[in-house]
């Protein structure tokens, strides 16, 4: 091969590799997984922690029961009286999709806690970790 045949080949390979790289898609912008899972897995941290093990009085005739391996796209945890945990929830926040759609009701959105459940939900789904 000839010289000038070796630096054509070299600068082609290089022009096909600056054209490979443009067409890449950037990284995604910094910040929480928004799947559903994952935004249910940051509520379910925050409710247990703020709610339940502080020893929150709101929240003291309560326990949490998350519901995150769930089959049908929609990860949840639920809000059970606790002496009869296997009665009918009076919360459940639950998400779907990617980003996730969140969805919180139940009697306890009748009541005036609800304004601070919407606000705690949407604190920590967004990446928020503290407590009211």
């Amino acid at each position: 091969m000839r010289p000038s045949t070796n630096i054509a080949a070299v600068a082609a390979a290089i022009t096909l590799c600056i054209l490979i790289a443009s067409c890449q898609s950037r990284a995604p912008a910094s910040g929480p997984d928004r799947s559903a899972l994952s935004t249910m897995e940051r509520v379910a941290v925050g409710a247990n922690s703020c709610w339940f093990k502080s020893g929150d009085a709101a929240f003291s005739a309560y326990r949490l029961a998350p519901e995150l391996n769930s089959f049908s796209g929609r990860p949840r945890i639920l809000v059970v009286h606790k002496n009869s945990p296997e009665g009918r929830p009076l919360l459940v926040v639950q998400a779907e999709g990617d980003p996730a759609r969140i969805q919180a009701f139940g009697p306890m959105m009748s009541e005036p806690v609800s304004t601070r459940i919407a606000s705690d939900v949407t604190r920590w789904s967004g990446g928020g970790k503290t407590c009211r």
